[in-house]
């Protein structure tokens, strides 16, 4: 049975899901930053996956990132599946500007996270959830 890491689950804000993913919001502020889990059981590497699944990665994946940029305007979208913190398989989707914090390195470590204002925590949620609604799409309830 399928479990979010609890690092994952502690660190994120539910958003919803799709066929494949649960589709999380990172706690940290300093970037607009949507994580992708795919909801199978013990699963490490993208290569794990069967062909299906990783086709419907692939798809997920693109279309967040094409949501987000549309949503966001980013001069970049890192998009990266690391897995050296939290070994359960996740897809990062973050946006990047020349001007952000991090740019042009690599946002881990950069920086300490940034928590949300309830205010900018709800307004981002609900932005996302807006951007991602359809397309069989499943809101996740209000956090």
């Amino acid at each position: 049975m399928f479990e979010l890491d609890p690092q994952l689950q502690a660190d994120t804000y539910r958003l919803g899901s799709w066929p494949l993913c649960e589709v999380l919001l990172s706690k940290d502020a300093n970037y607009p930053w949507c994580i992708l889990v795919p909801r199978r059981e013990d699963m490490r590497e993208v290569h794990h996956l069967s062909m299906e699944d990783r086709q419907q990665l692939l798809k997920e994946s693109c279309h967040l990132a094409e949501l987000m940029t549309s949503l966001f305007s980013p001069d970049k979208m890192n998009v990266a599946a690391l897995g050296n913190v939290v070994p359960q398989l996740h897809v990062h989707h973050i946006v990047r500007y020349e001007n952000d914090l991090a740019w042009p390195g690599p946002v881990w470590g950069a920086h300490p996270s940034a928590s949300y204002s309830d205010a900018d925590r709800e307004e981002r949620l609900t932005r996302l959830r807006g951007v991602l609604a359809g397309n069989e799409f499943e809101s996740a309830a209000e956090d």
